[in-house]
């Protein structure tokens, strides 16, 4: 498999983003091993959140909230996908499947023993995030699904959603940071918009962000689609706590919070929120106030048993 690593020199004028960098090496059959970054900060003993990113943007998405999380005691891994940023680029879009990047994100947690893990997922986070809580239930002590969904394809996507199916692969240069812009309802500096953009320093980088849009099941014969049904099985059958905090301006999952209340029984008797002023990308927006509703969340459903 042939891939990129972005040079680190990217990286080096993002002001807000000062984490140490961590990197695991995973694999699978057919692409060898690809480095994988994650943000670790907290105290090692503490009880864990796992914050998931989707598509394009990468673990810079959590720096709001990874400080007042790590000020209570716990500890936040958050990964950057194979293909974002600072993890390895396989350069082939036909390297990108949806299997592979959920047995990639599956090592992250066997590799680091995770496990009571508090799993908080957005856009693309959700539909890996979702999909290893069917397959691994006993690792999850709750979840916190935001602007996100497990499909498959036996609904019609939202006309948002085709209409950026369709720009993703049609645009000549895939504009990352204005995709943030465009999802998000806050004015970004161009500190910001700069930093979505390092990941990416040519088009060659983005086979990954190129891709994910096909990924998504949007039709019952999807190669995933029966998987993500089976998933579902599974899901409805999590009592954990589970909380949705949905955004009130996402056109795109616009609706989803009240599928899952209504399908999965850990969402019963939580405190079920929509996030003010905040598009797609919340975390963005509004990541101060996540945040609050994640500690208020873990508050109220603490863990009984380790």
């Amino acid at each position: 498999m042939q891939f990129k690593t972005t040079p680190e020199k990217s990286f080096k004028n993002i002001s807000d983003y000062q984490y140490q960098a961590n990197y695991l090496s995973v694999e699978d059959t057919e692409s060898g091993f690809l480095n994988l970054h994650y943000i670790d900060e907290g105290p090692k003993n503490g009880e864990l959140v796992l914050m998931l990113h989707g598509e394009p943007s990468w673990g810079y998405l959590y720096r709001k909230m990874i400080g007042p999380l790590v000020s209570k005691g716990y500890r936040v891994i958050a990964p950057d996908l194979i293909g974002f940023g600072k993890s390895d680029k396989p350069t082939q879009r036909k390297d990108y499947t949806y299997q592979r990047h959920l047995d990639w994100t599956r090592q992250v947690l066997a590799q680091l023993d995770l496990n009571n893990i508090t799993l908080v997922c957005q856009d693309w986070g959700g539909l890996l995030g979702l999909r290893l809580v069917a397959e691994h239930p006993k690792l999850f002590a709750r979840v916190l699904a935001a602007n996100t969904m497990l499909p498959t394809g036996d609904h019609p996507p939202s006309e948002a959603f085709l209409s950026w199916q369709k720009f993703s692969q049609e645009v000549d240069m895939f504009p990352v940071s204005g995709i943030i812009k465009g999802a998000t309802v806050s004015e970004l500096s161009k500190d910001v918009l700069a930093a979505y953009d390092a990941p990416f320093p040519d088009e060659s980088y983005k086979a990954g962000v190129r891709q994910f849009p096909l990924l998504v099941p949007t039709s019952p014969n999807d190669p995933e689609s029966a998987n993500n049904r089976l998933a579902w099985q599974s899901l409805q059958a999590f009592n954990n706590p589970f909380l949705t905090a949905f955004s009130d301006t996402d056109p795109v999952t616009a609706g989803g919070d009240k599928i899952i209340q209504k399908l999965i029984p850990g969402c019963a008797g939580q405190n079920h929120t929509t996030i003010k002023n905040g598009g797609h990308f919340l975390q963005e927006d509004q990541g101060e106030t996540l945040a609050k509703v994640l500690l208020e969340f873990m508050s109220s459903n603490p863990i009984t048993q380790k």
